[in-house]
């Protein structure tokens, strides 16, 4: 009986401790998009952002910022609902090559995690989503289920990066295609 006296205590501890130094909270997906400009900032819902895409209706806030970019309703719906099919291994080995690394690192400062204070912890979020999206996918992916897919419950747009992004660019969807034809022709035959 002394025995379990002795032991029971540290039983107890050794449990205690466990939940509080190697409890990891589960990973949960983006709910909310974070839109920066300068000083101002506005957010949307993952929500609002996929029935507008699904069938055009808007929030306010949303209705807002779509105005904002002085793009047709259906140009954003568009780049929102436009498809990219690509296997996960394929994903994969484009998301580590040179070029991949090279397009993450540029990619997470204008989407990244609220607290992200080095590239690597975007780079690594941005490569989870990816992974995530095209998983519940099945191997295809768009803007949408990427943002529903980010591991943070609060995803950053930072536009004041997107913009320097875009003075280089002519147009999204050249980057795009830029980004999903080219590159994955090389690695599909290798």
């Amino acid at each position: 009986m002394n025995f379990f006296k002795n032991i029971l205590p540290k039983i107890f501890l050794i449990l205690f401790t466990n939940q509080i130094f190697f409890n990891t909270p589960q990973v949960e997906s983006a709910e909310q998009i974070k839109i920066i400009y300068s000083i101002f900032s506005r957010t949307v819902t993952i929500d609002s952002l996929k029935s507008f895409a699904e069938n055009g209706n808007s929030s306010k806030t949303l209705r807002k910022i779509l105005k904002a970019t002085g793009s047709s309703d259906d140009e954003i719906r568009l780049i929102l609902n436009k498809n990219f099919e690509i296997p996960i291994t394929i994903a994969s080995k484009l998301m580590y090559s040179e070029i991949g690394n090279v397009f993450l690192n540029r990619l997470s400062s204008i989407i990244h995690t609220p607290r992200t204070n080095d590239k690597k912890t975007g780079v690594l979020a941005l490569r989870s989503s990816v992974v995530k999206g095209l998983d519940s996918g099945n191997e295809t992916i768009n803007l949408v289920s990427f943002f529903e897919n980010y591991p943070t419950k609060t995803v950053i747009l930072n536009v004041n990066a997107l913009s320097k992004v875009m003075n280089k660019v002519q147009s999204i969807s050249e980057l795009l295609e830029f980004f999903t034809s080219k590159p994955l022709e090389k690695i599909k035959n290798n």
